[in-house]
Order: structure tokens, then sequence, then C-alpha cells
């Protein structure tokens, strides 16, 4: 029986615990909260989306950044194995659109709970208020951590780093983990907020704020080059532009931003509809609105907060009868429905972020242990490592497996 250190009591922290105190040893776990699970208990907006119920390549193609590195983790703990892990720990789930898997009763405290019961069923020792500032090493080999505001120093055998990385930092994601992995001689890559809004130019998106849109396609382009395009759900604020399928487009933003060159996002409002048929369907309503100014024609077309602004984007006469718009005017309005653009200006900030991009060169860590290539003794998992994939439950399934391995390949 080996004495394994865990630093950091969020999801990988916590089920790493667990995997090492499963597999016969004595686990003390450092949270320097005053409780377990601070970021957790807000994914998902609270309801925590734990995992997704897809296929193994279907996961894959989620993963934006070092794929090849989760294979043996995901094999080992896929999203399968946790959905049986947290029922048989007496927490129902259900599957949603997506594949997205959350808690029966959408509480992410309930999956806290079920992961904290587990600690106390395997006697894992929690310090709370345990904030560590230092790894210690000897020879290439851990030796044991300091606590700040305590003189002692404490010994094991082991230590499973899963701090986390600097999204949402009012949880207690301040980037330590990074800090001690670079006293170690590790290379951190570069770190961006992802998963986050994106800020567009256009002032008027503030009169698009609170809207929601189902079933849209969006592309973002630089210059001619595409560099995202998917469908799905997207709201707007005061600022710019959130929801699932921006925070994934964000991603993919990233290194566009720091070339200085022109971002483009086009949104397709009716992607289900050829220009041919959209340009058909705006005819039949304007046969039915003869008699009717241009700006009271879209009511069926679109939702009542976009039509001022399709309106006066349109350059077409609100005023104007819709018998008299001519054939150009109506082509315009096709075009602006399948191709409304914004000038993406930046991403917003790590407080907006659901995760981080980058972190610990996976290189520098051996991908069947998650042990470190430099120190002995040293694991990492979660956010902390550079990995990175889209919304979904993706994320916190790349929590899940590296943490299992971690915990389990503790000799």
């Amino acid at each position: 029986m080996s004495r394994v250190f865990v630093i950091g009591g969020g999801a990988s922290g916590m089920l790493a615990a667990i995997a090492a105190a499963r597999n016969g040893h004595k686990v003390e776990l450092f949270e320097k909260n005053e409780k377990l699970g601070k970021k957790l208990y807000i994914t998902g907006k609270g309801r925590c989306n734990l995992t997704n119920a897809c296929d193994r390549d279907t996961f894959f193609r989620q993963v934006v950044s070092n794929p090849k590195f989760l294979y043996t983790a995901f094999y080992q703990f896929n999203s399968q194995d946790t959905m049986d892990f947290f029922e048989q720990l007496g927490l129902p789930l259900k599957v949603e659109r997506g594949n997205r898997v959350f808690p029966v009763s959408d509480r992410s405290s309930d999956v806290i709970g079920a992961l904290k019961r587990e600690l106390e069923n395997q006697k894992v020792t929690v310090h709370y208020h345990s904030e560590v500032n230092g790894i210690l090493t000897e020879n290439g080999q851990f030796r044991g951590l300091s606590i700040k505001d305590d003189p002692k120093e404490r010994m094991a055998d082991a230590v499973i780093i899963a701090t986390g990385g600097l999204s949402y930092p009012s949880t207690g994601s301040t980037g330590d983990g990074y800090a001690f992995a670079k006293a170690m001689g590790h290379t951190v890559t570069s770190l961006h907020p992802s998963l986050v809004p994106v800020h567009v130019r256009e002032a008027y998106v503030k009169e698009l704020m609170g809207l929601s849109l189902r079933n849209i396609e969006i592309r973002i382009t630089a210059g001619k080059k595409q560099i995202y395009r998917d469908f799905g759900e997207l709201l707007f604020t005061h600022f710019g532009v959130s929801g699932p399928v921006i925070l994934s487009a964000s991603s993919y933003i990233i290194p566009w931003l720091s070339k200085k060159e022109e971002l483009l996002l086009s949104i397709d409002l009716k992607p289900a509809l050829t220009p041919e048929q959209l340009d058909a369907r705006i005819l039949r309503d304007f046969e039915e609105y003869k008699n009717r100014c241009f700006k009271n024609s879209l009511d069926q077309l679109l939702p009542n907060k976009l039509i001022d602004v399709i309106i006066r984007l349109s350059e077409i006469d609100p005023e104007k009868k819709v018998n008299s718009i001519t054939k150009q005017e109506r082509h315009g309005l096709v075009e602006l429905l399948k191709n409304m653009r914004f000038h993406i200006t930046k991403l917003s900030e790590y407080n907006q972020a659901v995760i981080t991009k980058g972190g610990i060169n996976v290189k520098e860590v051996n991908p069947s242990t998650m042990e470190s290539k430099l120190v002995e003794k040293v694991y990492f998992a979660g956010e902390l490592l550079d990995l990175d994939a889209l919304t979904g439950g993706f994320n916190l399934q790349i929590a899940w497996s590296t943490a299992y391995l971690a915990g389990s390949s503790i000799l």
C-alpha cells in the first residue's frame, strides 16, 4: 500500500482519488476551497452534462487537441464506464439530445454528492482550505508537498496533480498546476480561454440580446479559408454571440486571432432551404400580405426580435408595399437571410470560458499511465493537460478518463 496525495478536489481530482483508493492505496486529497467540486457545481448550467453517450469514433472526432494521446485513457474508462460508475454509486442518469448525459435530477450537486460519499466509503482523507504551494522532489522523483501556512512538509509515495486550468477562476482554477509543472521542468503550451462567447463589431447586435435561434448554420472564415462550419443553437448577447455552436467554434478561432486576419461569422438563418426555396417561400408570404408594408410582412418567417434588424440591413423601405418589392430587392433579402454577417473582434475572458485551451505538453506525459516522463511518481489528470474538446460532455469525459487512468496506474 502506497501513500498517495491528490491535489485538487474537482471532477478529475475526486475520481483520481477514488480510483487510487480502490486500488488499495492510502489517499489524501488537498483542496484549497472550503468544499469539493465548485466548478462541477456550475457545469451544464448547474445540471452537469457529465459525459456523452456516443461511440468511440464520434468521441475522438470531438477532441480538438491531441486526441491520440487519449486513446489508452479512453479505452480504460470510456463514456459507458462513466455512466456505469455513477449509476453504481446510486445516481440515476438520462440521455438527452445529442447523446448528452445528465443526472435524472438535473442537479450537479447530486453528482458531487455521489463522489463525496464514495470518497468517504474509500476512506480518502480530504484536507479543506489546504493550498499546496510546492511539490518536493529529489533525484527526479516525487517526495512530498509543502502546504501554505503549514511549516510541516507532507511526505508520500506518489502525487496526482488535478488542479484544473484557468477557466472560471472564481472556483479556484488559478493555474497552480501549471506553476508546479514548470517548476519540475515541464513545458506548458500557450494558454487561452476556450468554449467561450464571441465578441463582434456590429453595434446592432445589442438589439438582438437574449434572442436564441435553433437549427441555424454558421460558417467562420478568414479571407477565403473556412475555419469552422456547423449546425446548432445560437444565442445573441449584448456584445456578440454565444450558445453551443459558437462555444465549439471558439476552439478553432483561437489560432487565427493572433494572425490579425479579419474573421467573419456568417449565419444562415434558413439552412433547410436553398436560396430558390427561400425565395419561393418569401413570394408566398408576400402574396398573402400583398397589401401590407414590408415591415409587417416577415412575422411568419422570422422571430419578432430579428425583424427590425433584418429590415434595416435589407435596405428595403420598411413602408414599401410588398407587392412593389422588386425581384432584385427580394433576392437581396434572400442573400441576407442565408448569409447574415458579423465581424469577430475577440473571444471572451476566462471568467466565461468552459475550459482552458493549452496546458502541460502531453509529449512529456506517459499516455499509458498519466505519469510525468520527467519526474517519477508524479501524475497529471484533467484540464491541466493540453487536451480539449467541443461542448456536449466531452471535456468532462476527458477529466474522468485521465483521472481514472492516473489513479489506477500507481503501483
